[in-house]
Formats: C-alpha cells, structure tokens, sequence
C-alpha cells in the first residue's frame, strides 16, 4: 500500500526539478539572490535523507492506521468522487493541526524544525523534508475511525504534500481571491520567516481558510520584508544534524533542570520555552533580527561542480532505492540508504570546508567505482555509477588546485613564534 504514495512523489519528482529550472532561469533574468548552491544542497540532500528513512519510518504508524481502520472503523466509505474530495480537504483539515503542534509543541517542533532551518527561500526549501516525525500520525487516526480506505489516506497525503512544492518561491507576488482559500506563495513565505510578527502563522498546506478560522492567519505586508530560518540558527549544512540539533538540545535541558516536571515539560512545553534554572546556567543568546546575516561557507567553483554532481549521484541512488525497495532485502535496503546518508553528510562536510572531508571523498568515490564492477546491479546504474565515481575523482584533482594555496614560510613563522609564547 505504501506503493501508492511512493509512486505519486517518484512521478512528481521530475517535475519539480524541471520547476527548479525555470526558477534558476528566472533567478538570473531577475538577477535575484534567492539561490546559494550550499544552501541548495543542504536542502535536496535533506530531501533525499527524508524519503530514505521514510522508507522505514512509516511502515509501524500505517500498520497502525490499518488496525484500526479494520477493527474500529465507524463506518465502511465507498470510493467515489466525493469521498475522495471529503478524504483530500479532511486530510488538510488534520494536517493543520499537525504542522501547528509542530511549531507550538517543543517536541514536535523538534522534528518540523528541519524543514524551516534553510536561510533561504526558494524551490529547494520545499524539499527540505524532515527525517523524523514518528508521532505525526496520530493526528490522521480520525480518520481511519470514519472508514477511509488506507491507500486514499496515502494517495490524498502525497497529493497534499506535491501541492505544498510550487508555493516554496518568491517570484510569484499575490494572487487576488486565491489567498483567501488556498495556501500560496505569499502567504507561505509569511509562514517561513522569523520576523515578529510573522512567527508562528499560516499552518494550512493546501487550504488557507482554516488559519483564518483558528485565528493563525497574517497577511505578507509590504514594508515587512520577511527574514528566513529560525531563532536558533543551524550554522551548518549537514543534514543529518538539522535533523538532531532542536533533540539534542532539548536532551541537554532535560537532563540539567532540576524539578523533574520541568523535564517532562521540556518536551511538551510550548516550543522555545526552558526551565529558569537551565536558562540561568546555560543562556542563549537571542538572535538580533536588525543585524541578521545568513550563515554561509565560500566555496570555489570546481568545489560548487563536485558538490553538485555527488547530489546527483546520491539521488539517483536513493531515487533507486526508493523504486526497487520491495524486491530488496532488508539488509541491502540498510546498506544502500546508509550510503546515501553517509554521502549526503560527508558532501555537507565539504561544504563547510573541513579538510578531512576531502580524503573522505576519495576513498569515497574509490569505493564506489569498484563497487559498480564487483557488485550486482541493473547495467545502467554500474556505468552511472562507474563514470560518476571517475568524474569526481577528476573533480577532486580541480578542487585541490582551487583551493588557496597557503604560504609555507608564513606557516613557518606562525609556528615559530607560538613555541617561542
């Protein structure tokens, strides 16, 4: 069943990388600034880290959905035309309640923070899916009581999902009556910015009409330029971490706060919310919005190329992955995803410019070019592979010659005066 929402997302992908070109192409006409290539990556890369353990992650909460959909179910619904438009806007209905625990709920925020972590605001953003979310669930369960089928709640989720894509861009302005009923781009940019009075607003993914009925609507204004990201910025464009950081923070809080209702509250406790002691002892800086700068990293433009080929690689792993998983065992399942994980955040490391990163990337790359001549696999993907992993090794030759070359003597006389101190 879950095949069914597989295969919607793997039509839509093409699609939206053809969306993401036109927006590049209009992102030079305009001669714009909403497109970073680091920033990008880190997005895709979380996109694809999301659908690998979505592989995995969803199969307990649908098992779940489909044991109470055949043993607690109200009622048995037909699938006709107006069950499915019922299913689609329902669906809507409970996802916003979903995405509003997810910014107004600390441990739900946890997981949703990763998708809101870019600095930026463009088609990639859409893609920066989070890689947690194991009790959103629950907020659908309604619907299997009220007896709609498994396969529509994946169908209508995936189609809500594709729908929340296009609004992820600033080069579409207002659209007239359309922003009182559906979510657009305007009015989701509100949703993705920090300023004041911006935080916390329009949950809707398809459907605007229910922030203006539980009062979290708020209009994009014109003299209030949104700011994009979160308070507590992510300084880095690992995936792996975007997911674990707002976690790993919250852990901390829990185990240093004294009261033990503290550190249940913690959790549950309005998002950004900390108890007095843990505040005390370990402050966090606020983020000044009036001299607010957007974290970045330079990269040269032969490190731009190796990065943007080794997405593509990744993606067409995990895009592999995700259309073979059910005739793989569980175990290659494991090794491939691992990889892709693996990959995406050794090519963020890159991006940060850690210099371990590099002899990574050729042992790497090494790797991958024998494992595309020992391994069994379609015929296709070992000569992608095998040419992929021999481009970037070439690539890897251009971004060592790139890189600043550093003066030895200067080096010399630094290390010179720090044993003489």
């Amino acid at each position: 069943m879950l095949v069914a929402d597989m295969t919607i997302i793997l039509y839509a992908i093409p699609v939206f990388f053809l969306l993401i070109g036109i927006e590049l192409l209009m992102e030079k006409r305009r001669n714009t600034q909403y497109y970073r290539v680091n920033d990008a990556i880190s997005s895709l890369s979380a996109g694809v880290l999301s659908r690998m353990v979505g592989i995995f992650k969803s199969l307990v909460p649908f098992t779940l959905y489909i044991l109470v959909y055949e043993n607690a179910a109200l009622m048995t619904l037909p699938e006709t035309l107006w069950v499915w438009i019922i299913a689609f806007v329902l669906y809507d209905f409970f996802y916003y309640w979903n995405h509003r625990f997810g910014h107004e709920v600390s441990l739900f925020w946890a997981s949703h923070v990763v998708h809101h972590s870019s600095e930026d605001y463009n088609l990639t953003t859409a893609l920066r899916q989070t890689s947690g979310g194991f009790f959103t669930f629950i907020f659908y369960m309604p619907m299997a009581l009220l007896g709609f089928d498994p396969v529509m709640l994946l169908t209508v989720g995936a189609l809500n999902l594709v729908y929340q894509f296009w609004v992820h861009t600033q080069h579409i302005g207002k659209l007239g009556w359309l922003e009182w009923i559906l979510v657009t781009p305007s009015n989701h940019r509100v949703h993705h910015a920090q300023n004041q009075i911006y935080l916390d607003r329009n949950y809707g993914g398809v459907f605007i009409i229910w922030d203006r009925l539980f009062g979290s609507f708020q209009d994009e204004l014109e003299d209030e330029k949104p700011i994009y990201g979160v308070r507590k910025a992510l300084h880095s464009w690992n995936p792996f971490w975007a997911n674990l950081q707002i976690y790993s923070q919250l852990i901390k809080d829990s185990v240093h706060t004294k009261k033990w209702s503290d550190k249940v509250r913690v959790w549950f406790g309005r998002t950004g919310w900390r108890p007095a002691d843990v505040s005390a002892a370990y402050p966090i800086t606020p983020v000044d919005l009036t001299q607010f700068t957007r974290f970045d990293t330079e990269l040269t433009k032969a490190t731009k190329v190796y990065v943007i080929v080794q997405y593509v690689l990744t993606a067409i792993v995990g895009v592999y992955l995700m259309m073979n998983a059910t005739n793989m065992a569980i175990v290659t399942q494991l090794l491939v995803a691992s990889y892709v994980i693996a990959s995406s955040v050794n090519v963020a490391w890159v991006m940060e410019n850690r210099s371990a990163a590099m002899r990574i990337e050729w042992l790497k790359n090494s790797l991958v070019m024998l494992a595309s001549l020992l391994v069994y696999m379609p015929q296709w993907l070992s000569a992608t592979l095998f040419v992929g992993a021999l481009l970037s090794l070439c690539l890897l030759v251009a971004v060592k010659r790139s890189q600043p070359q550093v003066d030895q003597s200067s080096v010399s006389q630094q290390d010179s005066l720090h044993k003489l101190t």
